[in-house]
């Protein structure tokens, strides 16, 4: 008898422990359950409120970029540079497209990756590169432009054949391009933005040889009446760096005037900035052409393969606009309001030039340098040079 009433109670226990045992699984369940639900509609919901809200583009997915650049492949590689490499690709509606892949070792996290993107989207101009969407996955980050068949301006005016093909007509014309969308990001567009790394190679031409201003990854914004600001960390290209930024780490709207008056002398000459070498003296392109300048030879500034058609009186003036914008002191620079300006009207009066900033190339300043497809810090001594003017 008792042995029976052992075995029923035995069996009870269980039975119940079994029920409650089962009933807080059952709960735990329930709670999990609930719990991803509530993940996967937090992340729908930051998902659908990231590309709603934060980003003002299309956004391309992964697969699609991954078909149009033949998952990137080396064929397809059209440049490289210091956030990442850029792919040439093909839509399924046939639009030809440049992907700007972001390296992972750029430093750009996704909020700046974001930033910038809108940034440009809020950016509208003629002379400006236009952005078609990006694309976000994982660690992937890239940004999705209209293709330029004849690529970037380095590849014209410093090749010995191709800068055959810009004749002074068509050299003009891209100087008053850029200028006019330096304008308008410095003062005609909603926000206030210094690029901070204006040169040859960030300047894209497209069928017509119209001069599109691209490469906004280390572009500031300002608002308000902010014009400048100081930073520890100097980024941008050797040759085209104003004095202050190199020297101080401050930059301005007047910073991109430096740097575009450097393109204008290259433009013009046909030769780069950094790396110039002449027989007779030690100074680089800025320095020589403020030789020239002061010695009343300006024309022997030119490019030699330049013809005989062109307006002696055009030529001079823009090579005093450059000189005039690679003026060491910040308030003897112009404003791009009066470089257009100057550039649009033969009856403008025109300031002489003073001396130029940075016209020896001895650096001693730490830059973080984005030219040759590379970020890397080096150590060059900087001498500024004082040269008598006329």
């Amino acid at each position: 008898m008792m042995m029976i009433i052992v075995v029923v109670v035995s069996t009870v226990l269980g039975m119940i422990l079994s029920a409650t045992a089962g009933y807080y699984i059952c709960q735990l369940r329930k709670a999990k359950l609930k719990a991803a639900q509530e993940e996967n509609s937090f992340y729908k919901d930051s998902k659908e409120e990231s590309q709603d809200n934060e980003l003002e583009l299309p956004l391309f997915d992964l697969g699609t970029i991954f078909a149009a650049t033949d998952k990137f492949s080396s064929a397809n590689k059209i440049g490289q540079g210091g956030f990442g490499s850029v792919y040439k690709g093909e839509l399924p509606d046939g639009q030809e497209i440049a992907v700007k892949r972001l390296s992972q070792g750029s430093g750009q996290g996704l909020k700046e990756f974001k930033n910038e993107v809108n940034l440009i989207a809020k950016l509208q101009h003629p002379n400006l590169v236009r952005l078609l969407g990006c694309c976000i996955q994982g660690e992937e980050r890239m940004l999705i432009y209209e293709f330029q068949h004849n690529k970037s301006l380095d590849n014209f005016i410093f090749d010995q054949t191709r800068r055959k093909l810009l004749p002074w007509e068509k050299r003009f014309n891209i100087i008053v391009g850029i200028a006019r969308g330096l304008l308008y990001l410095h003062e005609d567009s909603r926000l206030r933005i210094i690029h901070r790394d204006l040169k040859a190679s960030n300047i894209l031409l497209d069928n017509e040889m119209c001069p599109k201003i691209s490469d906004f990854g280390i572009a500031r914004i300002f608002g308000g009446e902010q014009t400048g600001e100081m930073t520890k960390r100097v980024m941008g290209t050797y040759g085209y760096l104003s004095p202050e930024y190199a020297m101080s780490g401050h930059f301005s709207v007047k910073s991109d005037v430096f740097s575009f008056g450097v393109l204008v002398l290259e433009i013009i000459s046909g030769k780069k900035n950094w790396g110039f070498y002449h027989p007779e003296h030690d100074l680089n392109l800025v320095g020589h052409a403020w030789k020239l300048w002061d010695e009343q030879s300006p024309l022997q500034l030119m490019d030699e393969v330049l013809d005989e058609s062109f307006s002696t009186n055009e030529v001079v003036r823009c090579i005093q606009v450059g000189l005039l914008c690679v003026q060491q002191r910040t308030e003897d620079r112009p404003t791009m309001s009066s470089v257009v300006f100057m550039l649009s009207n033969e009856s403008a009066e025109l300031n002489q030039p003073k001396e130029p900033g940075f016209s020896v190339e001895r650096f001693s300043v730490k830059i973080e340098s984005l030219s040759g497809g590379q970020t890397s810090s080096t150590s060059n001594d900087i001498t500024i040079t004082t040269l008598a003017g006329r």
